[in-house]
């Protein structure tokens, strides 16, 4: 069998949120990368997702969040209802030159992206089998190996395939965790329009958290997120069953509002996935980068997404990245390896503690919204709603800075 053996000054494992975002930083700064994606095309795993503040800021020094704020409008409040007691809290979104939150489609987001890079950047269905280090003319470089056979030599890595990365575990980075619940997400859609507020709607119970938000006029985002079902019990990936199952089952007690926003259910983009995160302490003491390999997005800090910072924190990764890798660049537009290792550390550096706090801090919101029926729990879930999380989510409103643009365009 013939090798096809490539030469590559960056190699991106995975083309999802941080990966792409990762390239169209790189691109930025004027370093070329090709985007592994093993999937045949750009995934829409989980429909949709809401990006805060943090995130468009990111977009902003990426180039990209005008096409999606003209089509996405900010949340300025929420609701959250006690499904037992019936008792309603109104959370407002702290304002900013943005306003609130803007959840929007996935895929829009993922095109959003992709439409800044070479038509040639993302390489589709191609699965890294092996990656090894080796030393040519006194500098560390990653071969890779792929299923079809093709060998890719790099000067660097960076692996954005998410919470079971290969490239995480090459680095020996502390498996993810379960986190002992899981979540069920889908899109509703009303060709007729659903006429509701563009408000957060959200319920809870004893161990259990749901709720829906308007896209647009036509389409809205739902998830139900409990503990994981009796052992044995394994809906797979039957989308007809999953709806059931929340319909009939694990929320029907839940107001009758949310029950018909399920019901209205685009089958297609119904997805069932248990929750992980990895340790912070993995994170604060964990290795995060090699001499010429580091790790974004879900790969460094998967999280559970009760404070909505995943995607957040994955845009943040790229811009910082991106940053001091535009400062590894030589007069001939290469990339030095005798600087690439620096960079890697300032990233990992910058962003060691902010993310190993986001995922303490998201674990620490599930826990509160969802665990605990006794009054003392009642009571701290109340507290939380009206003053806690209000200071939590200031962790939205970080700025994770700008790029230099040495391509002199933002294309």
């Amino acid at each position: 069998m013939a090798f096809t053996i490539i030469e590559e000054e960056v190699v991106i494992v995975g083309a999802g949120i941080g990966g792409l975002a990762t390239s169209v930083a790189l691109k930025r700064v004027g370093v070329r990368a090709l985007v592994l994606e093993r999937a045949a095309d750009l995934r829409a795993t989980g429909a949709a997702l809401t990006l805060f503040p943090n995130a468009w800021r990111a977009l902003d020094a990426l180039g990209v969040a005008d096409k999606l704020t003209a089509l996405y409008a900010p949340l300025e409040r929420g609701y959250v209802t006690d499904v037992k007691t019936k008792l309603t809290q109104q959370v407002l979104y702290a304002a900013s030159e943005r306003g609130g939150p803007r959840p929007l489609h996935r895929k829009a987001l993922l095109q959003a992206l992709a439409d800044e890079l070479p038509s040639d950047t993302i390489r589709f269905s191609s699965k890294l089998t092996s990656i090894e280090s080796k030393v040519e003319d006194g500098n560390r470089i990653s071969v890779l190996g792929l299923d079809d056979g093709t060998i890719i030599k790099a000067k660097v890595v960076i692996g954005c395939d998410g919470v079971h990365s290969v490239i995480a575990r090459r680095l020996k980075l502390g498996s993810p965790v379960h986190s002992g619940r899981f979540a069920v997400r889908g899109l509703s859609v009303y060709p007729e329009g659903h006429g509701l507020a563009r408000t957060v709607q959200q319920y809870v119970d004893v161990s259990k958290r749901a709720g829906f938000v308007p896209l647009n006029d036509n389409e809205i985002y739902w998830f139900f997120v409990c503990k994981t079902p009796p052992k044995g019990e394994d809906i797979g990936s039957d989308p007809k069953l999953i709806q059931k199952e929340v319909t009939e089952k694990w929320a029907r007690d839940f107001p009758m509002s949310y029950l018909e926003v399920v019901q209205q259910s685009d089958l297609s983009t119904l997805s069932w996935a248990p929750l992980v995160f990895r340790y912070p302490w993995d994170i604060v003491l964990g290795n995060l980068n090699a001499t010429n390999i580091t790790v974004v997005g879900d790969a460094m800090h998967p999280t559970t997404p009760d404070l909505g910072q995943g995607g957040c924190m994955a845009l943040e990764d790229a811009v910082v990245l991106g940053r001091h890798m535009g400062n590894s660049i030589g007069p001939d537009g290469k990339l030095r390896l005798e600087d690439v290792g620096q960079a890697l550390r300032k990233y990992v550096r910058e962003r060691r503690w902010r993310t190993a706090w986001i995922i303490a801090a998201s674990f620490l919101s599930g826990w509160i919204q969802q665990d605990g029926s006794g009054w003392w729990m009642k009571f701290l879930r109340d507290v939380f709603y009206k003053t806690i999380l209000t200071k939590l989510m200031n962790i939205a409103y970080y700025d994770c800075g700008r790029l230099p643009n040495k391509m002199g365009t933002s294309k």
